[in-house]
Formats: C-alpha cells, structure tokens, sequence
C-alpha cells in the first residue's frame, strides 16, 4: 500500500500549484550520477526484455535486481542506468518511474529540494505546461510501492 495517498496530496497547497512548464531533453541528467532505484513492473520488464531481443528471465539476470514487488535496473558503478549511452536506449518504453521525472515526490517535496532539480534538468522550465493536478497524479504514479 502507498504510504502517500492522492488525496492527501490534492488538499494541501504548494509551489507548483500554478503549474511547471516541461520537456524531456533526453540528456541523461537524470539517467547518471548519484545512485538510485529505477522501479520496474513485472509488464514493462516484458516490453523492455522483448525490445532488446532476450528471454525475460535473461533480462531480469543482466539488468536488474529485486526491489520491493519486482525490480529495479541496475546502474554501473558511476550509477549510470545501464540503458543509458550517449540517449537512452530505451526511451520510447522507458518505464513509468523515468517518464515521471521530474515529478517525484522527493523532488517536489519541498522547493528546496525541487530548485536542486532545477540546476540540473534543462527541460525544467521548457515545453509542455503540467498542471497541478497532473503533477500530483504524477506524485503518485512514481512511488513503486
């Protein structure tokens, strides 16, 4: 169960809820650097696993490791996303949790904490106009468990 709940979220008032302009530039800010978990559900290790060719439970071998309810994909020892050179290699199907950036909620917690996002997403301030209400969808949609 989500430890946060939408409608919590939809009640109380932020930074954002005018709305943040923005557009994925694909340059990998996101994808390299500090380590994380990149989530996967068991339905998009299936696309990813037959888009590059190999059997799912090769795939789940190569690329990821258990977290929570499924997976997460592994990253190399600079903590980049093993799918990420020079573009990512799987963008059209990337999962859920990297087409939510940068709208998790770590980011958006505090505006502290989104100004440091800001500094390193050039796409933040660009593009498409999200509105609060699908930022906090958003929110939701990023947290795998």
């Amino acid at each position: 169960m989500k430890l946060i709940h939408l409608g919590e979220l939809a009640r109380r008032s932020y930074f954002f809820d005018q709305g943040i302009r923005f557009s994925c530039t694909q340059c990998g800010a996101c994808c390299v650097g500090e380590p994380g978990t990149i989530y996967v559900s068991q339905s998009e290790i299936e696309v990813i696993a037959d888009s590059v060719g190999q059997a799912v439970q090769d795939f789940i071998d190569q690329y990821l490791y258990p977290f929570k309810d499924s997976y997460s994909i592994r990253e190399d020892d600079a903590g980049r996303c093993l799918f990420f050179e020079n573009g990512c290699t799987i963008y059209p199907i990337r999962p859920l949790q990297c087409r939510t950036f940068p709208f998790w909620f770590s980011n958006l917690r505090s505006e502290k904490h989104w100004l440091r996002i800001v500094r390193q997403c050039p796409g933040i301030g660009h593009g498409r106009w999200y509105t609060r209400s699908e930022i906090i969808v958003m929110i939701k949609e990023s947290i795998p468990f």
